[in-house]
């Protein structure tokens, strides 16, 4: 099995950006949720075998103030969006409105071999975090269309090396940890990230996002407030045949998926103020199409770096009367940080979608090579006004005329 670090680049590495596309706000140096000073992410990619019971999944993980920094509380909260999936941990940041322990994000099926492997390197690199108790955040999306998911491929080990792999370096996007085996709007989807900076008064403080895109039907997909998908004649396999039928007796609705964001800030945030944050971030998500299915568990972790020594839950040492105090940006000044999460949410959602199946299919994607064909009929260079693309210019991104069919595997032009 093959291990990703958070330093290696994606085998598809053109971004939006890159052609031209608009997103709107100003990104930091790297472009990704490590821009937040202290915020490290690793992974673990698992690509093994061709076939029934290959491997197409991972471990990321994210430690919010380094490895240093695992046990000291950030202020945090959870926005759930849908609730069809899971991320542990979530009753203790409720309650505390902090968030102390490394962040994982795997497929559904992994999320104990994660949690326990979490649990086993915090007893290692910080026992006396380890000595009172521990609550790892663990998130999840499905990944079963392109991993065998009840293979038992992710173990405690992999989450072990996807957080010894920690960087502050911007991390690989695409096919990689968690997302290798994930799927957004018909395309192949997997690990995104952006950041932007805001300006505050003589300082400047960043929002970076990193998401774990497995969502969106194809006809819902847009891109700079174009409508893509419905345009599309590229083959959709996931959303047209009948794979899932012929696995599991019934066909999968479309839509269905999942969606993990995690939005970190240096802005000093109080806990409600990152609840307010997080529910943003589910506006980012429906900038790039989804109405949000019933059967994708979309949910958003939003943490503030700032305050460092603030909000902790020791056993307390004696009797005497101890206090904290936080230094806050106050509400009337925070919605340059609420647009700079949807910005960012929004450009992650278009960076996580790279890769390969599990039978050695590759999943169609977004490409700049032009179509042979204009998608919603006509000359290709013809303008759209009137017809259901709506947007009057022409698209800046047409979808890719290759892939590879799921059953022979073979590479052939989508006309």
């Amino acid at each position: 099995m093959g291990a990703s670090l958070s330093s290696e680049s994606s085998s598809e590495s053109v971004r939006g950006r890159d052609l031209g596309i608009p997103f709107e706000g100003r990104t930091g140096p790297g472009g990704a949720i490590t821009d937040v000073p202290g915020v490290a992410v690793g992974y673990r990619t698992l690509i093994e075998g061709e076939g029934r019971g290959a491997a197409r999944t991972g471990v990321t993980a994210i430690l919010p103030r380094g490895r240093g920094g695992v046990g000291v509380p950030c202020a945090a909260a959870v926005h759930s969006f849908n609730g069809n999936g899971e991320l542990t941990g979530r009753s203790w940041i409720d309650e505390s409105g902090s968030l102390a322990m490394p962040i994982g994000i795997t497929s559904s099926h992994a999320v104990g071999a994660v949690h326990a492997g979490i649990e086993a390197w915090v007893a290692e690199i910080a026992p006396d975090v380890a000595a009172q108790w521990m609550l790892p955040v663990v998130g999840e999306t499905w990944d079963g269309y392109l991993n065998d998911i009840n293979g038992g491929h992710v173990t405690p080990r992999d989450a072990w090396a996807a957080l010894e792999s920690a960087s502050s370096d911007a991390p690989a996007e695409g096919n990689v940890g968690g997302g290798t085996g994930m799927n957004c709007y018909g395309f192949k989807g997997g690990t995104g990230t952006s950041s932007r900076v805001v300006s505050y008064g003589d300082e400047e403080y960043t929002v970076g996002v990193l998401i774990q895109a497995n969502f969106g039907s194809r006809e819902e997909l847009h891109l700079a407030g174009m409508s893509l998908g419905a345009c599309s004649t590229v083959p959709n396999p996931m959303g047209e045949d009948d794979w899932f039928a012929r696995d599991r007796g019934q066909r999968a609705p479309g839509g269905a998926g999942s969606a993990i964001v995690i939005i970190a800030t240096d802005a000093p945030f109080l806990p409600g103020q990152c609840a307010a944050l997080a529910r943003r971030g589910a506006l980012g998500l429906g900038r790039s199409g989804t109405a949000g299915s019933h059967f994708s568990g979309d949910i958003v972790l939003a943490f503030s770096t700032a305050n460092e020594g603030a909000l902790t839950s020791a056993f307390p040492d004696g009797t005497d009367a101890e206090y904290e105090t936080m230094r806050l940006i106050p509400w009337g000044r925070i919605d340059p940080f609420l647009t700079a999460a949807v910005q960012a949410v929004d450009e992650a959602v278009e960076r996580s979608r790279r890769g390969t199946g599990h039978d050695g299919a590759r999943r169609p994607q977004e490409s700049r090579a032009p179509a042979r064909r204009d998608p919603c009929g006509g000359r290709p260079d013809a303008s759209r006004s009137s017809r259901r693309c709506g947007t009057g210019s022409r698209s800046p991104r047409i979808m890719t005329p290759w892939c590879h069919d799921r059953r022979t595997s073979s590479r052939s032009p989508q006309l």
